[in-house]
């Protein structure tokens, strides 16, 4: 059984069933999705979901928000199918779902347990597993997550023991990942080099022009707004950027604001940017600040003329109330990325600082 909540972890759930061709005599694979709320996720998650069928995978659409009587029972329902389970494959093991699903399910020794790239996330929860640390995502400010993380600290301590791997080599992990990961003892980390992409899609058309990424960082609080849009429009001018590839979490407000500041065609794309990129068309540089795309766009687009370039975020752009960690993890993030171009911070002139 799979378990996914984004767009992204079902492509890297493909990506692994690409990697891992099961025998004809094992029992096929079911992917379960866990939808949110948001409109525009919803829509990439049911694009994504055809695209599994396609490859023969059975998928069950859960909707695992809908109320604590739905919540529970979806819950007693997939834990007695996951019970049975030889394999497991999870794309967000931050996610409090999936940890009371695994708190709930009964360990068993030969069940082998996967977890897929969650973009630059993965990142933090090998470090964490490592460490033996509680898992907490990166952008977060603290570590007790309030009152609602204190009473499921239980719940999180149990689920991190099922997704430990034993010293005698039972319960075996994998990590199947394209970011740059070193791997936790007994903890195997196999490379997800996007083959299914790319056997399924392009070579893409090449346009003329740069395409922008946008990110979620302004929404997750790391980063303030107005210098977000400084540096967008600094960069759009200098690199003669045309589209803005919206992140499915950038709220309409900013992107209308982004459109307004630079004159940029906004495109919200309808599937994970590594299938839009290697579909195409497609800027023959691709612009983008730290997030998972620096690490993924030059596997998925391997063999073609693309640039993929990326731009640092300057410790003056994050907003009073981010993570202490988050300076030190986007420049790693920056820094590990293979076979991009690196491009300095676009800090606005003083005049715009002292407004700001």
């Amino acid at each position: 059984m799979a378990f996914v909540e984004s767009p992204v972890q079902l492509l890297n759930v493909l990506e692994w069933a690409h990697n891992h061709p099961a025998p004809s005599t094992a029992t096929p694979l079911t992917l379960v999705v866990l939808p949110p709320h948001d409109p525009m996720t919803r829509g990439q998650l049911r694009r994504m979901a055809e695209l599994a069928r396609d490859e023969g995978i059975t998928v069950r659409w859960q909707e695992a928000r809908d109320g604590a009587v739905g919540v529970l029972g979806g819950l007693l329902s997939l834990s007695r199918r996951l019970s049975r389970a030889g394999t497991l494959v999870i794309g967000d093991p931050f996610s409090r779902y999936v940890q009371l699903l695994l708190a709930l399910t009964p360990a068993r020794a030969e069940r082998r347990i996967t977890v897929v790239d969650d973009g630059t996330a993965t990142m933090e929860f090998v470090s964490q597993l490592a460490r033996g640390e509680r898992f907490v995502r990166w952008h977060r400010r603290g570590m007790r997550g309030g009152a609602r993380g204190l009473l499921f600290a239980p719940v999180s301590r149990r689920a991190r023991r099922r997704l430990t791997p034993r010293p005698d080599g039972s319960r075996p992990m994998e990590v199947f990942s394209s970011m740059p990961v070193e791997a936790p003892e007994n903890v195997a980390v196999t490379a997800n080099e996007f083959a299914w992409t790319r056997a399924r899609f392009g070579p893409p058309r090449l346009t003329k022009g740069a395409d922008l990424v946008g990110t979620s960082l302004v929404e997750t609080g790391v980063v303030d707004t107005e210098r977000y849009l400084e540096a967008v429009a600094s960069l759009a001018r200098a690199y003669g950027a045309t589209r803005y590839f919206a992140h499915r979490r950038e709220s309409s407000e900013k992107l209308q604001q982004v459109s307004a500041a630079t004159g940029l065609e906004i495109v919200r794309p309808d599937l994970p940017l590594e299938l839009v990129a290697r579909r195409g068309p497609v800027g023959r540089t691709i612009l983008s600040f730290p997030s998972t795309v620096v690490h993924t766009l030059p596997l998925a687009l391997a063999g073609t003329a693309v640039t993929v370039a990326v731009c640092d975020v300057d410790p003056a752009w994050l907003t009073r109330t981010a993570s202490p960690r988050a300076e030190g993890f986007l420049a790693a993030v920056t820094d590990t990325a293979r076979g991009v171009r690196k491009l300095p911070s676009t800090t606005p002139p003083p005049s715009q600082n002292a407004q700001a």
